[in-house]
């Protein structure tokens, strides 16, 4: 990573402007920052292009010290310059701002809080007079669909410029914590996975936790500890608690009615937003972890149509989530489902804050969990060196040691795959005589050509010890009876599949496993493949009883039902 140092300024203070400030050095070139990249991350939109955006806003003069949007707005404004400059701030957890960026004349504003409603993290503010022209969020939101190829350079400039956010932790949020520690990945894997930056410092070995700790009274009971830019800390926080301090969860009208609301943020629950919004259904997908489903913690899908070369689960949900959120889709996230209410019409979908949506049609796509192992203790080493998802932050604990995946199918071959990078060597314990009927044949080659990865065929986990973490992972062959152990902090587990549909109730039918029964299991007859028992309510992709589990079947689902959806509320 190339070091960067940003100038501070005070805050609120345009007395003294600062020069331009170039993000990043642009001598030397790493194509994995975006503030290198300047032509895509802080383009220039050209004169013609500026002229057709602008009919979309009004023009407004600003003075100096004039502040265009702060961190903690919802619903910030997008801004084109015509003269004059607006700097880009950041605020830290000392009360100071960094620059990050300069904007002229031909350049916008924003990144990607402009296609929601969640707090904005950066501050923008003239430090020259400047001629702008004001967008507001429905005014950006028919520029965006009405201009296309302004859409296209805007939306990759938002996307980028977030990523240097998160690169450089521009917010100044600092989660406190233990490395091993459940509630402390937890809250990381959290932050992450929704996109939001975040300093890590290891109560332990961290000179600065250490300080942080005794600046703020903080004792071990508190911890994880969330230090937030504005000085508030969070003691041992919740995922709700977390989400709505930093402003990711946004606002919920109880009266309004929508179309559609998908319940699940995986593929196929992305997948139904992208079309369903983009056929102008007023659609909310309420998801109460982050956008991704199970498949977001893949760290490379290599079979996805349009991928030659993979992406990660990470990577290929986030790019559906700006898809959806660009045709006016809401994402509900931190919110899990708990109950659904469907004697009334429109339905009434209770949620786990007490909070409830109503919607005339409901998408059921809560896709399904990995199963725990059924040992005595995984559920106290669940988070203490259980792992149900092989991302970059797993890897970084499993570096230079050994590991065990259990599992056969195509998660575990991808965990195997990418954990082998940095582990010591990787142990795969199946059940069964190999990988052939569950794992796909790229994955399997890769694996039997690998010698840091051994495969273990009919061998089961039958013991898990150490303390306060864990240490050692015992195993058993269930053909020969012979047993053994690995010296081991790191489990990955992924082993069957159980379905996310406790919330449902009795409200449609479920098969003997709890999977949704859809179409003429569901004692339909022609109407719709994927409609339920309940009508109205449909189901797709895991959670879907004889459903094909991959990526790519359950995206297919999301765009196909969509058009059942519109047959239900407009039967005409």
């Amino acid at each position: 990573m190339i070091e960067r140092s940003f100038p501070k300024v005070a805050p609120g203070d345009p007395s003294n402007p600062p020069p331009t400030v170039f993000a990043a050095d642009q001598s030397i070139f790493d194509p994995a920052d975006p503030y290198v990249r300047t032509e895509q991350t802080f383009p220039h939109l050209s004169p013609e292009m500026i002229d057709r955006v602008c009919t979309y806003g009004a023009s407004e003069t600003i003075g100096a010290g004039g502040v265009l949007a702060s961190p903690g707005q919802r619903g910030v404004d997008f801004f084109v310059i015509t003269s004059g400059r607006v700097g880009i701030f950041a605020r830290e957890r000392d009360g100071t701002q960094s620059l990050i960026v300069e904007h002229d004349a031909g350049q916008f504003t924003g990144e990607l809080d402009l296609l929601n409603e969640r707090e904005s993290l950066v501050e923008a503010r003239v430090i020259e007079d400047a001629k702008i022209v004001r967008l507001d969020r429905p005014s950006f939101q028919r520029m965006i669909v009405g201009e296309p190829d302004a859409a296209e350079i805007i939306l990759r400039a938002v996307i980028l410029r977030r990523m240097g956010i998160i690169r450089y932790a521009h917010n100044g949020l600092t989660v406190i914590g233990r490395a091993n520690d459940g509630a402390t990945l937890e809250v990381q894997r959290f932050l992450l996975r929704n996109g939001y930056p975040l300093r890590v410092e290891d109560a332990d070995e961290s000179p600065q936790a250490q300080k942080l700790m005794a600046e703020l009274s903080l004792d071990n009971a508190d911890l994880p500890a969330v230090v937030l830019a504005s000085g508030v800390t969070l003691r041992r926080p919740t995922i709700h608690a977390l989400a709505d301090a930093i402003g990711l969860m946004e606002p919920l009208d109880p009266a309004r009615v929508h179309d559609i609301v998908i319940v699940g943020a995986g593929p196929g629950g992305l997948a139904a937003a992208v079309y369903a919004a983009s056929e102008g259904l007023d659609t909310i997908v309420i998801e109460g972890h982050a956008p991704g489903g199970q498949a977001g913690t893949s760290s490379r899908i290599e079979n996805y149509l349009g991928f030659p070369t993979g992406v990660s689960g990470q990577a290929l949900a986030g790019r559906a989530h700006v898809q959806a959120q660009k045709f006016g889709a809401r994402l509900a996230i931190s919110r899990k489902a708990v109950s659904l209410d469907c004697s009334v019409v429109p339905y009434r979908l209770v949620l786990d804050d007490g909070s409830a949506i109503n919607a005339r049609a409901i998408v059921i796509a809560t896709g399904a969990r990995y199963r725990r192992l059924g040992v005595r203790d995984d559920a106290r080493y669940e988070g203490r060196g259980i792992h149900y998802a092989a991302t970059a932050m797993e890897a970084n604990l499993a570096a230079n040691q050994e590991v065990v995946v259990v599992g056969g199918g195509n998660s575990a071959g991808q965990a195997a795959i990418f954990l082998s990078r940095g582990a010591r060597h990787v142990h795969i314990l199946v059940r069964g005589d190999g990988l052939a009927a569950t794992m796909s044949d790229y994955l399997i080659q890769r694996i039997a050509s690998s010698p840091k990865i051994t495969l273990h065929s009919h061998t089961v986990v039958s013991g898990l010890s150490g303390e306060p973490f864990l240490r050692k992972v015992d195993w058993r062959n269930t053909l020969t009876g012979k047993e053994g152990s690995i010296d081991t902090s790191s489990l990955f587990v992924m082993v069957g599949a159980e379905p996310n549909t406790t919330w449902l109730g009795d409200c449609v039918h479920l098969d003997e496993r709890g999977f949704v029964l859809t179409g003429q299991k569901a004692g339909r007859a022609d109407d719709s493949m994927f409609e339920t028992s309940l009508a109205g309510v449909f189901a797709i992709g895991d959670v879907r009883s004889a459903s094909v589990k991959r990526v790519a079947s359950a995206v297919g689902e999301g765009s196909v039902v969509v058009s059942a959806i519109h047959q239900f509320l407009d039967p005409a």
